[in-house]
């Protein structure tokens, strides 16, 4: 008898992964491989990350309906319009992209994906991420730094959590209501690394 096979999850991720086209967020060049569960080149040194590595760091995010996330490296926008999906409506979406001409192609995707709660911008030079009154409820990070930046992890909002891979290994910053933090790790990953400017 054979290996029985796991059956794929059937939940918010898995559905926000069926409702979004990736081959949207790629470059014509790409899009024939677009159903390949690996990272492809979006240009300027850039990946559209692997799709079983998305959907376990949105797992692992725990998006609830209506938080606003921060998505820090959001490339293309594919990532960016996944979170809109799992915020709904009253939710809010930032995406950051460093690479200026990845960010205004990755800005008119987002525009194009019918989820006006979502928006994608160059990110701020001299600034890592996005400060905000409060913090963000949810932050994901789709580039690897070599150490927990330490300002990222203050834009983390009591009661919030961020999916960060650091050195090769994605880690959970979570931090309680009280303000403490606790990191756990969660395997390990290769990303592009974060360039800080």
């Amino acid at each position: 008898m054979g290996r029985m096979t796991a059956p794929l999850p059937d939940d918010e991720v898995a559905r926000a992964m069926a409702a979004v086209d990736r081959r949207r967020f790629l470059p014509w060049a790409q899009r024939g491989h677009a159903a390949e569960d690996r990272p492809l080149a979006i240009g300027h040194g850039q990946t559209c990350s692997q799709p079983a590595t998305v959907a376990a760091m949105l797992r692992l995010l725990d998006v609830p309906p209506g938080a606003a996330v921060l998505d820090v490296g959001a490339g293309s926008g594919w990532t960016t319009v996944l979170l809109a999906h799992l915020t709904g409506p009253g939710g809010s979406v930032l995406g950051l992209e460093r690479v200026p001409e990845l960010a205004a192609w990755g800005a008119a995707n987002v525009a194009r994906a019918g989820v006006p709660w979502a928006r994608l911008r160059p990110a701020g030079h001299g600034v890592l991420g996005a400060p905000r009154a409060g913090g963000w409820p949810r932050v994901l990070v789709s580039a690897s730094p070599d150490v927990l930046p330490g300002a990222l992890v203050d834009q983390v909002a009591p009661g919030g959590r961020m999916v960060v891979p650091v050195g090769g290994t994605m880690l959970v910053v979570a931090r309680d209501v009280a303000g403490s933090v606790q990191v756990t790790e969660h395997g390990e990953y290769r990303f592009v690394p974060l360039v800080e400017d």
